[in-house]
């Protein structure tokens, strides 16, 4: 692969943003958003894709470009997509790249206005003359997909569900991973339109047993209503999911739809690649979520983002020194007065014990990534900042992270609820955690005026 300037159009997304990773440590990338993105890896341009004259100034100097823009979220998407496509298209030629990439949808002569739209933009992208490098596929199994987050909610939440007849429709869902290592061998491949997804052709009611399954749920009782329309379950959706309900809605249409490959033999020709099957698709996206967390975890704002709920405290140091704070970190583990709120934690502790959780102080033999410390793991340390993952947490999986300088203290916690219990855990106790990160960023102070 020769290195080049490329261009992500919608950098921002849930698979622009790994895309950028994918290929920062090979090409010069440069990220295209509405206002500039700041992504590691990428120069970031602000630009509006729907206006053609701003648009070849952004692409100036770029071979290639990868559209991943959609406007699902819009009240006519179907028209507004090809606008924005067809403008790309004649911006794209006027710049002189030499080839756009983009993510089309599954699904042959696809009756659903969301699917319908997905191939003509296709279509509106290369209608100026630059080879178009389409890759079609169904649901992209990863933490951020609209489906896979509408997939999550619901098996997290329901142990027993209603479910329409689209929950039986043949699906062929692809790994982030696999859709990922298409994406990049997309820059080599012979311009044309190539049907992508995973190992296994599975349905959507299989894939809620196999992420019940793979995240340790247990059982989820399912039964199928045929009289439940689309636009009904759409309401039943709402009802049970935060994920963005005019999004859901057109993506919930398109359910009715098999969306399978029908050619793999000329896909795998061209990428040479092996995708993994539903249950490791499934795996991998959570296991790819963690480590996401990890590295991002101080610059997470407060709220519920992905399957994750977030705490977040800004404290002003004031007089504080932020070497003391620093060191301060290095003494985690083995009392409970380090945290603040002594006897809270001590009964978190008992509490935990009634419930099968086995937590105990423990010091490390040096707070270092890997080392364990109280009920956690040192995920990262690194001058000014302490990440510790939750080890042993019966509720989901849980971090606590801590940042020192410019003037203030960040604390962030976080937890990725684990079923029912775990929600329920979290949305009980979030009067009481707000008030103790607060009190606990204070803590943090307070033990560095002293030592």
């Amino acid at each position: 692969m020769t290195p080049s300037t490329i261009a992500i159009a919608g950098a921002t997304g849930f698979v622009g943003r790994a895309l950028v990773s994918a290929l920062a440590d090979d090409h010069d990338v440069v990220a295209l958003a509405r206002r500039p993105p700041t992504i590691p890896g990428a120069r970031g341009r602000a630009v509006d894709v729907g206006d053609e004259d701003a648009t070849v100034v952004a692409l100036e100097g770029c071979d290639a470009a990868y559209y991943l823009i959609h406007s699902l979220d819009a009240p006519d998407f179907r028209r507004r997509d090809r606008a924005l496509a067809t403008a790309f298209g004649q911006a794209a030629a006027r710049a002189g790249i030499r080839r756009i990439v983009y993510v089309g949808g599954l699904g042959r002569a696809p009756s659903s206005e969301h699917l319908a739209s997905r191939q003509e933009v296709g279509i509106a992208l290369g209608g100026a003359g630059v080879p178009v490098v389409e890759l079609r596929a169904a649901v992209v199994l990863g933490a951020g997909s609209i489906s896979f987050e509408m997939l999550r909610y619901l098996t997290e939440r329901l142990p027993f569900m209603v479910c329409p007849r689209w929950v039986r429709t043949a699906i062929q869902p692809i790994a982030r991973r696999d859709m990922l290592s298409h994406l990049v061998r997309a820059l080599d491949v012979e311009a044309g339109v190539y049907e992508v997804g995973g190992s296994e052709v599975t349905t959507y009611r299989d894939m809620i047993l196999a992420y019940a399954d793979v995240r340790g749920l247990g059982t989820r009782r399912i039964v199928d209503v045929p009289l439940l329309t689309p636009r009904l379950s759409s309401y039943w959706v709402d009802l049970v999911t935060p994920v963005d309900s005019r999004v859901s809605h057109a993506l919930i249409d398109s359910l009715s739809t098999e969306v399978v490959v029908t050619d793999a033999a000329r896909t795998h020709d061209a990428f040479g690649i092996e995708p993994m099957g539903v249950r490791a698709a499934i795996q991998a996206a959570l296991d790819d979520q963690v480590v996401e967390i990890e590295a991002g975890l101080l610059e997470r704002e407060g709220g519920l983002l992905d399957g994750v709920y977030t705490e977040r405290v800004d404290l002003g140091l004031g007089a504080v020194d932020a070497s003391a704070v620093d060191a301060d970190l290095d003494r985690v583990g083995g009392d409970d007065a380090w945290y603040g709120l002594r006897g809270g934690w001590w009964a978190r502790r008992v509490v935990g014990r009634l419930f099968g959780e086995r937590w105990r102080l423990r010091r490390a033999r040096a707070v270092a990534p890997g080392e364990p410390v109280d009920w956690w793991v040192v995920a990262r340390r690194t001058p000014g900042a302490l990440v510790l993952r939750g080890v042993g947490w019966l509720a989901g999986e849980g971090w606590l992270g801590f940042r020192v300088g410019d003037g203030e203290l960040v604390e962030v916690g976080a937890l990725r609820p684990k079923g029912l219990p775990g929600f329920l855990y979290w949305k009980l106790l979030q009067p009481i955690h707000r008030w103790a990160f607060a009190r606990q960023a204070q803590h943090r102070l307070e033990r560095a005026r002293t030592t």
